[in-house]
Formats: structure tokens, C-alpha cells, sequence
């Protein structure tokens, strides 16, 4: 078996409530359309989806001993991810204000501290041994840049909804080969920033653009180097939840990627396995076995 790969970053057990519309800032009452537990976090989406599609995956983030944290080392074990957790004081947790149109507030009800803590001798050969590494946005995998670096494996981030400003993401675009984003903040044209990261040393930075798929900029082949956007279209799909649709196209384009695939057959087979995921009500389908099958012990 190949060496798992790498992911650094937040896994939660959340709340999911879902309203006709998002709470105005005044004193009302509504009544909740919907509400469940799951597992939560973009780590633990993109661990389970790599899982899903037959890779070994080892996800470093934190959990503590809390009734939280042992539904969320339960699912993920249950689903096939392997684990090299630090303990913390509370296992993340939040409560997820959602509307039908994929609107969401998130209220942070826990965040474990980042100990500080070097890596692991285990979780640096780990990383040397990878075949990418994936640090998603946290104070953890942010104290963890350096050592990604000196282990030499393709570093891959998920920047989100970056506005084109924000401090916290600067180390994380700088270090990462492969970046990820959205388009919700950084304006109505996000290739600029795009362009600006592949001049940088970006080897490749992703959009996605909800239904309208998802573009991508890269240097192409050819011996000027010029720069190349890539398009895909999305899956069309009935669907009943986008919680996890990003964490699910870039599991899907990392898996293609280390298979071979080329960039636009690797967004492609994105765009299909986040389909999957806007289908069901939690992170990855694979939860829909693990928590709505038979009663898991706490």
C-alpha cells in the first residue's frame, strides 16, 4: 500500500439547524426546518472523501477525550481514516445556522488551542513519506508550514473565501504548490489573485464557482510558460446539502492528480465527486452508513 497522505487541519462535531432564512440582527423567534448532529471540518471532509476513493489517509488534528471527540475518532475510524490526534482541552465544535440556498453562519461553541508542539518524529517521516500534504487553515497546520517544507512533499492548501487581504492565509499560499479557494470574497474576477499565486510559485491555484463549476491557472507546457485557465462545468445534481462540496472536489482532484490524470481530466473527476457529497446531509456519503445506520456507542 502507498503511503497515506498527509492532512493537517479541523475536524468538529457540529450542530446543523437548519432555518427558512438567516437570523436578522434583531429579537425574533423561528422555528427550525430541520436539525442533526455530524461530524464537521474541512480536514475531516477532505480525509473522507480521499478515504472514500481508496487512499490512505492520515489526518493530524486535535481532539480531546469529550463525548464530542469520541464521535468524531469513531466516524473517522469507521470510514476508514487513520489518525495521529494531539489531545486538547474540548473537541471542536460548532453550531451551523443553514438555509436551503446554502447560506450558513457557523458559531464557534469550542476551539481547541494549538499546543505549540513540533511534529512528531512518527508525522515528520510521515510527511517526507507522503505523497502530497494538505494544510488546511489552523493555527496547527500554520506551526506546521516549516516542517512541510523541509519533508519535500507537494504542499496543498484550501484558502477558502479569501478576500485577497487576510494576514492568517499569507504563510499558507507562500508555501503551498496546489491552493484552493472560492470566489464568495475576493471579488467579481478571482484570476488576478490567481495569476498573482502561479507567479508566486504556485504550481496550480483552483476556484470553484458553485454551479458554475470551477476554473483553474497553471503554466502551460509549452516553452514560453504562459499561463493557462483551465475550465470544468459542475455536476448537475438535486441537491440537499452543500456542507462539504469543496473539501469533496479537491479530495477528488488530489486522488486524479496522483493517478495520473491531467489538470482538466483532474477537475473533472472534482466536480464529480463533489456531486456525491450534495447528496447527502453530511461531510461525505460514507456518513450516512457510519452515523444514520445502526446506534455507534458514544
Amino acid at each position: 500500500m502507498s503511503a497515506p497522505i498527509v492532512i493537517s487541519g479541523p475536524a468538529a462535531w457540529n450542530r446543523i439547524v437548519y432555518l427558512e432564512h438567516l437570523p436578522e440582527p434583531v429579537p425574533h423567534m423561528q422555528f427550525a426546518l430541520d436539525d442533526y448532529e455530524t461530524v464537521g471540518g474541512t480536514s475531516a471532509g477532505k480525509a473522507l472523501g480521499l478515504a472514500s476513493l481508496g487512499r490512505p489517509v492520515l489526518l493530524h488534528t486535535l481532539i480531546a477525550g469529550d463525548d464530542e471527540g469520541r464521535r468524531v475518532r469513531g466516524a473517522l475510524e469507521a470510514s476508514g481514516v487513520g489518525l495521529a490526534s494531539l489531545p486538547a482541552a474540548r473537541t471542536e465544535s460548532h453550531l451551523n445556522l443553514m438555509t436551503r440556498q446554502g447560506e450558513r453562519v457557523s458559531l464557534y461553541l469550542s476551539a481547541p488551542a494549538d499546543p505549540g508542539t513540533p511534529p512528531s518524529a512518527d508525522l515528520a517521516q510521515a510527511m517526507a513519506d507522503a505523497p502530497a500534504i494538505v494544510l488546511d487553515l489552523s493555527e496547527r497546520s500554520r506551526g506546521l508550514i516549516d516542517a512541510a517544507r523541509r519533508a519535500g512533499s507537494p504542499i496543498w492548501t484550501d484558502i477558502h473565501d479569501y478576500d485577497g487581504s487576510a494576514e492568517f492565509h499569507r504563510p499558507f499560499i507562500e508555501a503551498a504548490d496546489w491552493i484552493f479557494m472560492n470566489a464568495d470574497r475576493i471579488g467579481a474576477d478571482p484570476k488576478p489573485f490567481m495569476e498573482e499565486c502561479v507567479r508566486g510559485g504556485a504550481s496550480v491555484v483552483v476556484c470553484t464557482l458553485g454551479a458554475r463549476g470551477a476554473i483553474a491557472i497553471d503554466r502551460d507546457a509549452d516553452p514560453d510558460r504562459r499561463l493557462r485557465l483551465t475550465e470544468v462545468a459542475s455536476v448537475p445534481v438535486d441537491v440537499l446539502d452543500t456542507n462539504g462540496a469543496g473539501d469533496a472536489f479537491m479530495a477528488g482532484v488530489l486522488d486524479a492528480h496522483l493517478a495520473g490524470a491531467s489538470l482538466v481530466d483532474a477537475l473533472g473527476a472534482g466536480a464529480r465527486h463533489a456531486a456525491t457529497v450534495l447528496t447527502t446531509r453530511h461531510l461525505h456519503p460514507v456518513l450516512d452508513r457510519v452515523l444514520d445506520g445502526p446506534a455507534q456507542p458514544a
